[in-house]
């Protein structure tokens, strides 16, 4: 029988992230509504990376350049992470697929290496669309096998993104069980886009409410990233896809947020695949609210949430062998 998906409701939103909520909507969300999808802005998104120059990591955090794959990459170790274990999380960058990098996510990075006592590897995948899709996803399933190749078993990786990086947290495994790969230990997907038919964001109530996201921007970003896909391609849609055999899920997303409805159309469709899945569900929390930690203490409860499922879902050995 199929599996029914744990669903948390995570109750109490504080002042300041109601207040983060509402300095958004009133500042990032019409900026995102008037910018227009086309080449010329697409060409300034890289330009993101220079302000992340001011997310400078927790003391004590430690970052070493990787060489050997595609695309750019780094381990991060958060204050008191050796990595001795073998242990790892494979962390994938949101951005819309178009934006954003490894110095954007770092400080987050390290915390979520901290939480989980274990070394992250942080990948800058090639992005649409300079890249076809295809060679996006490809990136990140070979940062897997890289993984696999230096010598970190199956069972002591945990994969993870948010939001397209969510999105390629899926499509990763997914890619890498079909080229025969073994499974990772678990996924933790924050916010994660997970449908391509943007018409069920766009219809949801949660269109409205989103603080930054309107849910029509996704359907550019689909239309840019996606041209001329068949939004229900199985090796591009994850709800659309085979999910029997993946590993343990955690998915984590924001009451408000647009791709509330991903997130729970993603567990739902897990759990008919038998696949154990947790689907946290945090009151007034807007998209990937878990970047702004440093000011609101639910980000900081969630990424420790995000430690534990990674200690958890490593910790038995029956994973490995999966």
């Amino acid at each position: 029988m199929p599996i029914t998906p744990t669903v948390e409701e995570r109750a109490g939103c504080g002042p300041v992230a109601r207040l983060a909520a509402r300095l958004l909507r009133r500042s990032l969300r019409p900026l995102i509504a008037l910018l227009p999808w086309t080449p010329f802005t697409l060409r300034l998104a890289p330009l993101i990376e220079l302000g992340a120059v001011l997310l400078v990591p927790p003391r004590g955090t430690t970052v070493g350049t990787v060489n050997g794959l595609g695309c750019a990459a780094e381990w991060v170790r958060g204050p008191g992470v050796t990595g001795g274990s073998g242990k790892a999380i494979l962390y994938f960058h949101g951005g819309g697929f178009v934006a954003c990098g490894l110095r954007t996510h770092r400080r987050m990075i390290a915390r979520i290496s901290q939480a989980a006592g274990m070394p992250v590897l942080s990948v800058a995948y090639r992005m649409p669309p300079r890249v076809a899709i295809g060679t996006t996803i490809g990136d990140c399933a070979d940062a897997y096998r890289w993984l696999l190749d230096e010598g970190h078993k199956p069972g002591d990786i945990v994969v993870a993104g948010d939001s397209a990086g969510g999105y390629l947290a899926f499509m990763a495994p997914l890619h890498a069980i079909r080229d025969g790969l073994p499974r990772p230990a678990g996924i933790a997907a924050l916010s994660p886009l997970t449908d391509l038919d943007t018409a069920p964001k766009i219809a949801h109530a949660n269109a409205a409410l989103d603080p930054y996201i309107p849910a029509r921007r996704i359907r550019d970003m689909v239309r840019i990233c996606f041209p001329d896909a068949d939004l229900a391609d199985p090796w591009l849609c994850p709800v659309h896809a085979d999910l029997t055999g993946l590993p343990p899920t955690l998915i984590q997303a924001g009451s408000i947020e647009v791709l509330r409805a991903d997130a729970e159309l993603m567990a739902e469709r897990l759990g008919a695949a038998d696949v154990p899945c947790t689907l946290q569900l945090w009151e007034g929390q807007v998209h990937v609210f878990q970047i702004f930690a440093d000011i609101t203490r639910e980000g900081l409860t969630a990424i420790a949430e995000i430690g534990a499922f990674a200690r958890t879902v490593t910790a038995d050995p029956s994973r490995s062998a999966a």
